[in-house]
This record gives structure tokens, C-alpha cells and sequence, in this order.
């Protein structure tokens, strides 16, 4: 019974996929705001999905293996090389699943409100249902190659957000900046791909976990080194940081989607999904934590000097990145992967509570010229509390 439950596990990433192509096509029919109400309740639709999956796979037997692979259908071949559209239900991917839907229900919804007005409306709730149809994509695949086509997409759905004002030309140079900046790391995730094949014949996560140990020790450390890169790609570490803040250019509900639930913890995600090719590599463990260490360090002394009030949650995004990908060097994947779920949820409020001020402000961003906010926003002032609190 859990087992014919799971195999509609396509269906979370299916919901959204479906909001962006209905939106796609007749958004601008549809207009505000049922456009907006469309992408939320599929969103929340797929929120709901999740928590049925998670409710499956924690029924499954207690012989079982705690992996489930959906073979949806075969995607191509090529000679001995076969790749299906697989997705793989596991601690992992169940985690991300449940917390990417939740918050980006949650978001979807005020964006209606924060929205309310613009030009571009409905096009706005397509590309946001698409960035999280992605991201749901890339941490279900059961293979690299599924993944990786998640992962090109919300590389593409972050430079068509972040650069959704794209008569502001800051807005516009931030999108080209991310998404070049993130196509370097994309390269390390290809060359790694190559070398995984090359090597083993296989992309398939749990053919490849098994194949690590005999690979030679170089070529782990060669794979390992060259996903990390792309996971520093996405995931804004040192020296790959700088698109980042940038990235606040966007709508502030994009901010907080790419902070919280989406796109920067895809590198979390892809290094504790590859942790054999890691563990086989010493080096490349203590590159993870070096990495994280200084880019945690770095970039929280940063903040401490920005005046806009975005700006200073986005290097405080990068440091907190820092710390799991720290943990993830040392080994403590628990501990990483509790502090994702618990930075999606107080990032998420802070950047939605900073929208909230911006707005009541009458768009001013800058930081200095605040304070006494709470008399007026106190629902804001409560939120932002809490969510400090927790960070």
C-alpha cells in the first residue's frame, strides 16, 4: 500500500510544473488576481502531495531498505547508456520535499498581495510555480542527470526572477550576474558527470554509491572537488558569492524563495546526496569545510557593514551557508541538514518581513534611516522578533 503511494511521487513536482504551463499560456487571460490564487492552491496541492509521501514512507516496513525508486518512463538511450526519469524517495529528498512546498506555499501567497498592481502579474506566479517545479525536480531525481535538469532549472528561473524589473538596470545585471556566475559551477557539475560515467557507466545514485569504492582514489577526489564546485555555484560560497546580494534586485518574494527554500540549499542538498564520493576523499572533505568555515566567517563580518536592509539578510544567507557546508566537511550530515530546514523557515520570514517594512516605508531600503517600526508594523515587528530569535 505505501509502496503504490509512493509511486505517485511525481506528483509534487508535477503540481507546479502544471501552474507554470497554465500561466504560461493564458495568464494573461486569466489576470489578477485568480492568476495568483491558481499558483498557490497548486502549490499547496503539492505541500499536501509531500506530506502524503513523508506519511508513506515513514509506513514503509521496517525491512525495508528506505529507498524507493519511481521509474516514471525512459528518458533516452544511448548505446550501453540508459537514463529514466526516475525520481528516489529517501530521508533526504522526503526532508527537502517537505519543507520547499511549505515555504513556497507560504510565499506564494503574500506575493499576491505583494504583487498586487504590477504589469507583469501572472507572469510572475508562472515563473515562481516553474523555480519551485524545479528545485522539487533536482532534489527528487534518482539520478545525477535528473537532477542536473533541475538544477539548469532554477538556474534559469532565478535570472528571468531576479531580473523580473528588467527596466532597472541594477535588476538586470544582477540576473546576468547570478546566472553566469552559477553556469561556472554548472560546469563543475558536468565534468563531474563525464567522470561518473566515464568510470562507473551509470548516473544512477544508487548504482554510483556503490561503484565509489572501486574507483581510485584521485578520481573520487576529482569528482568530489568538481560537484563542490558546482554546489559553490549555487550555494554563493567564496569565491563564487558575489551574485548573491546582488540577487536582491528581484521582487522581494523572490528573495526569500531563493534564500529559504530554493536554489542556494541545492548545493547543501547535492554534496549530502554524493557524501560516498566525499568520504572516499579526504581532501575533498576538508575543501568542504575550509571553504564553509571561511565563507561563514567572511561573509557575517560583511554584513555587519551593509546599510540596506535586504543586503544584510543575504550575506547573513552566505555565512549561514558556510556553517553547513562546515558541518557537511566534518562529516555531522544531521546536523547540516537540521540547520537547512531551520534557516528556510527563519530566512523565509525575515526577507517577507523586510518586504513588509519596504513597503510601509514607501520602498525605502536603507537601514539607517529606520526605527521606531514597531508601533506601526507590530505583526511585522512580532514576526521578525521570533524569526531573529531562531536565527
Amino acid at each position: 500500500m505505501h509502496h503504490q503511494t509512493l509511486d505517485l511521487i511525481w506528483l509534487v513536482p508535477a503540481l507546479p510544473a502544471l501552474g507554470a504551463v497554465i500561466l504560461l499560456l493564458f495568464g494573461k487571460r486569466i489576470g489578477e488576481p485568480i492568476s495568483g490564487w491558481i499558483a498557490t492552491g497548486l502549490m499547496f496541492a503539492s505541500f499536501v502531495t509531500a506530506i502524503v509521501m513523508a506519511a508513506a514512507f515513514r509506513g514503509l516496513p521496517e525491512e525495508a531498505e528506505h529507498r524507493h525508486v519511481v521509474s516514471v518512463f525512459d528518458w533516452f538511450a544511448s548505446g550501453g547508456f540508459h537514463v529514466k526519469m526516475g525520481f528516489l524517495a529517501d530521508p533526504i529528498s522526503i526532508t527537502w520535499i517537505l519543507f520547499v512546498t511549505g515555504i513556497a506555499t507560504l510565499i506564494h501567497l503574500y506575493s499576491i498581495g505583494y504583487m498586487h498592481g504590477d504589469a507583469r502579474f501572472s507572469r510572475f506566479f508562472a515563473y515562481l510555480n516553474l523555480f519551485v517545479a524545479s528545485m522539487l525536480v533536482l532534489v527528487l531525481g534518482s539520478s545525477f542527470l535528473v537532477t542536473f535538469l533541475g538544477w539548469e532549472g532554477v538556474g534559469l528561473c532565478s535570472y528571468l526572477l531576479i531580473s523580473f524589473w528588467f527596466e532597472r538596470n541594477s535588476a538586470a545585471v544582477a540576473g546576468k550576474k547570478a546566472f553566469v556566475t552559477t553556469r561556472i559551477g554548472d560546469f563543475g557539475f558536468m565534468l563531474a558527470m563525464f567522470l561518473i560515467f566515464a568510470h562507473l557507466g551509470t548516473l544512477d545514485y544508487g548504482a554510483a554509491s556503490e561503484g565509489v569504492k572501486d574507483l581510485a582514489s584521485g578520481t573520487a577526489t576529482a569528482i568530489a572537488l568538481l560537484l563542490f564546485l558546482g554546489a559553490v555555484g549555487k550555494s554563493a560560497q567564496i569565491p563564487l558569492h558575489f551574485w548573491l546580494p546582488d540577487a536582491m534586485e528581484g521582487p522581494t518574494p523572490v528573495s526569500a524563495l531563493i534564500h529559504a527554500a530554493t536554489m542556494v540549499t541545492a548545493g547543501i542538498f547535492i554534496v549530502a546526496r554524493a557524501h560516498p564520493f566525499f568520504e572516499a576523499s579526504q581532501v575533498s572533505q576538508d575543501v568542504v569545510m575550509w571553504v564553509g568555515a571561511i565563507t561563514a566567517l567572511t561573509a557575517a563580518t560583511v554584513a555587519l557593514v551593509q546599510n540596506d536592509i535586504k543586503r544584510v539578510l543575504a550575506y547573513s544567507t552566505v555565512s549561514q551557508l558556510g556553517y553547513m557546508f562546515l558541518a557537511l566537511g566534518v562529516g555531522a550530515y544531521t546536523a547540516a541538514i537540521g540547520l537547512v530546514v531551520a534557516h528556510a523557515f527563519f530566512k523565509a520570514a525575515l526577507f517577507l518581513g523586510s518586504g513588509t517594512v519596504i513597503h510601509g516605508t514607501e520602498e525605502n531600503q536603507d537601514i539607517r534611516t529606520m526605527g521606531g517600526l514597531r508601533r506601526y508594523l507590530p505583526l511585522t515587528g512580532l514576526g521578525f522578533t521570533i524569526a531573529w530569535l531562531r536565527s
